[in-house]
């Protein structure tokens, strides 16, 4: 039986692979990242973008309405999910004036935050302003989470948050996204018991990835035994019939692929995926690092449609082809050189590699 799945499993991300081929000859603009701000009222040490104070020079209302003026006229939006995040993007005094506009437009949005702002009646104007899904972050039990995202009263304010969303009983997706490292990995069990106690729609677990600030702090890294208890935990939670889902970072190999997620993995950056940063700057996924290199434009001096159409050539091929490591593996087809947010651009490596942890392990 374990046979016959694998075979399944390697048939299914055959065809992934050459549609993978065609999609980086045509890619689909699904979800359009806008980084309202890069102010935060939280200073988590696992801040993919370092965020704390807004850049000098952010986007101005009237630069975000003539956005998505420029977006509607260039793109079919009904095809299109505008992605909210920050930084805290409730920080922004035009926050409303910004998604009033995007709902009067015909957007649809969700949005990413720490909920610790978010009210009965923020909760209720985040419904009028027409946002559909949310993503709150919720890193370990109370003192924990506090700790990691140094704030105060965080995990209280952050569950009110999540409540208060709930009881508008309006939006298709609250979720509630989870980092784990290797100290908070001990509350997994109990934090799901406090998951199972609310009614989220889904709850993300990922693990701490070596970028932005997490970078400060190595000991919390995950080891290679923490991230198979991590996936062995969500592969019986989502068999035992639980939305427990891993995010979309790394190939898993076929013990875990379509198992801890609902389908197989692709890195969505450039392809499905792209960002307009707070000043201005054009990218794919937001938690890439900010290289020069996978910067491609700027809304203040070019139409995001160009670069869509005309850029973004970096993450539309095979980067394992960079890679000696990676050029030579076996696994290389359905890999692809691993996730676009954890390479390594002055190297041209994967900083985190499931393979020797989650497949392929020398016993």
């Amino acid at each position: 039986m374990m046979q016959r799945i694998k075979e399944i499993k390697t048939g299914h991300l055959n065809e992934l692979a050459d549609y993978v081929e065609q999609l980086y000859k045509k890619p689909q603009l699904r979800h359009l990242f806008f980084e309202l701000t890069t102010a935060c009222n939280e200073h988590c040490f696992h801040c993919g973008s370092n965020c704390d104070k807004p850049q000098p020079g952010e986007l101005t209302t009237e630069e975000y309405k003539a956005i998505l003026d420029q977006i509607k006229e260039d793109f079919d939006i009904d095809k299109l999910l505008l992605c909210i995040t920050g930084g805290e993007p409730l920080l922004r005094r035009d926050f409303f004036e910004i998604m009033n506009y995007a709902k009067d437009l015909g957007f649809k949005w969700g949005m990413t935050s720490n909920a610790t702002l978010i009210t009965k009646e923020v909760a209720h104007k985040l419904a009028e302003a027409g946002m559909k899904t949310i993503s709150v972050s919720i890193d370990g039990l109370p003192e924990t989470h506090d700790k990691l995202r140094g704030y105060k009263r965080g995990f209280e304010l952050a569950m009110r948050g999540v409540q208060n969303l709930i009881d508008e009983d309006v939006f298709a997706a609250v979720q509630i996204t989870t980092v784990l490292n290797h100290e908070n990995m001990k509350e997994l069990p109990e934090l799901f018991e406090i998951m199972k106690g609310i009614d989220i729609d889904s709850w993300r677990v990922i693990n701490l990835e070596p970028i932005g600030r997490a970078l400060t702090r190595p000991e919390l890294m995950c080891t290679p035994e923490d991230l198979r208890n991590m996936f062995d935990f969500i592969r019986q939670a989502r068999r035992d019939g639980y939305p427990v889902l891993y995010g979309c970072s790394h190939y898993l190999g076929l013990d875990y692929e379509a198992e801890v997620r609902d389908w197989y993995w692709l890195c969505n950056a450039g392809v499905y995926t792209a960002s307009i940063m707070s000043n201005g700057d054009i990218g794919a996924c937001l938690d890439i690092e900010r290289n020069p290199k996978v910067i491609q434009g700027n809304i203040r001096k070019d139409r995001f449609k160009d670069v869509w159409d005309n850029r973004f050539e970096i993450f539309r091929r095979d980067k394992a082809e960079d890679c000696a490591g990676c050029r030579d593996c076996e696994h290389r087809r359905f890999c692809r050189g691993g996730a676009y947010h954890s390479w390594d651009y002055d190297k041209d490596e994967p900083l985190i590699c499931m393979k020797g942890v989650l497949f392929d392990i020398d016993e």
